[in-house]
């Protein structure tokens, strides 16, 4: 996987690779990291390779050892610790959701359109060596690699997914809380209150805590720095500098902003800035 001359964003053990494929991000990691709780605006997809992990997950607490696919949906929060003292080692794809629902529609021929990892992990040892040709395409792509990116990918994903429409994050939503997730979701940089959220639903401000916690996984205030961490990945990918995507982001400075992006996907804004330059592969075909 290493070529000569590759160039790779490193920050301790993790290792965000230039880009090769346009919307899709590759990462490698071994690490201790306790990651907090966050989401991602694509979905992930991987690999353990060495040690153990558990984690929160959409679909309840899980574990997951070496050999086992490991997935995540957009919008699914989650979190990330070692089983143990030793660290663990993981590959991921992350992807555009739009490339996911282009190739819903071909996996369905045409009767789906969008679609979820039904499992967040998965022991398929055929998955697995699939993936390791995957990944090892999407760390190393060439202008050749268009039509095995393609084959691996549609296969990839449709051993792994299961075609039914994807949940509206909104839809897990109590009707008493949905006014106050609106009110983040529509402007995450304004300067909300516990007293704005809570009268805008209704209910008392404990209310609002509890409720929000249990129906998001965050509590109001985790809820908006995640929202605000999506635009910062968002306008670091569109070429913003650092610093203005801070502001931009409603982050006091690059400092505080660069603080919260490691917490929670265990590199630095700067390593994913240089990562996303690419250039970039732009296949020709809708769907991957």
């Amino acid at each position: 996987m290493k070529n000569s001359g590759e160039r790779k964003v490193t920050r301790g053990q993790f290792r965000l690779l230039p880009r090769r494929i346009a919307g899709i991000d590759v990462v490698e990691a071994t690490t201790r990291h306790s990651f907090a709780r966050h989401t991602h605006e694509q979905f992930g997809i991987g690999l353990i390779h060495q040690g153990a992990q558990k984690s929160l997950s959409g679909r309840g607490r899980v574990e997951a050892q070496a050999g086992d696919v490991i997935t995540v949906n957009p919008g699914e929060v989650h979190d990330g610790a070692p089983i143990g003292d030793a660290d663990r080692s993981w590959r991921m794809l992350y992807f555009e959701p739009s490339l996911v629902d282009a190739a819903a529609g071909d996996i369905s021929e045409g009767r789906r359109r969008s679609c979820e990892f039904a499992n967040p992990v998965i022991r398929n040892a055929a998955l697995a060596a699939r993936f390791r040709a995957l990944f090892s395409v999407a760390a190393a792509a060439g202008s050749d690699a268009n039509l095995r990116w393609e084959e691996l990918a549609v296969t990839v994903l449709a051993d792994a997914m299961q075609l039914a429409p994807r949940p509206n994050a909104q839809t897990k939503v109590p009707k008493s809380l949905a006014s106050a997730v609106t009110l983040v979701d529509d402007d995450p940089l304004a300067p909300l209150t516990l007293a704005d959220l809570a009268r805008e639903s209704g209910l008392s401000r404990f209310q609002v805590v509890r409720g929000f916690t249990k129906a998001t996984g965050f509590t109001p205030h985790a809820y908006l720095i995640q929202r605000r961490i999506d635009i910062v990945r968002r306008l670091i990918a569109a070429g913003t500098p650092l610093a203005e995507a801070a502001v931009a982001s409603g982050f006091a400075d690059q400092s505080h902003m660069t603080r919260v992006f490691v917490r929670k996907y265990g590199f630095s804004p700067g390593a994913y800035a240089q990562a996303v330059r690419g250039p970039a592969i732009p296949f020709k075909t809708a769907a991957l």
